[in-house]
């Protein structure tokens, strides 16, 4: 998807439209994709960052994987990255929170070839969601 954020909340919400899921899923999957992937322009040199989208069963997987280059700049935590707990006006972190309350499980895992790293979140969605 290149390095736009912009560019990457457009794409999703093409194929969550084309995908036919519902309204609340695709704005929440839309602002957890912008986090994600502000953090991998922000915190890495990367010349590439990738979005992966995977609905299963009434499950929608979101991974963002940067190239790794540059230093980590994320908070500590597993992998080196978490949400802050600090001030309230804070930028740093508060992406991370918002995705930890939108999404039923999140986390992050080695890129490919153990250079960079995968953020992946999954959001909840049925039926019965507008």
């Amino acid at each position: 998807m290149g390095t736009s954020v912009a560019q990457a909340r457009r794409r999703v919400l093409a194929r969550l439209t084309e995908w036919d899921i519902g309204t609340v899923t695709r704005d929440d999957a839309q602002l957890v994709v912008s986090e994600l992937f502000t953090n991998a322009v922000r915190h890495t040199d990367s010349e590439k960052i990738d979005c992966e989208l995977r609905v299963t069963g009434a499950r929608l997987r979101l991974a963002v994987t940067d190239q790794g280059f540059g230093p980590a700049r994320h908070a500590g935590g597993a992998a080196g990255l978490c949400p802050e707990t600090g001030r309230a006006e804070g930028e740093n972190g508060r992406g991370l929170l918002l995705v930890s309350a939108l999404a039923q499980a999140w986390g992050v895992r080695p890129g490919a070839g153990g250079r960079g790293h995968t953020v992946w979140a999954e959001l909840g969605f049925g039926p019965s969601a507008p």
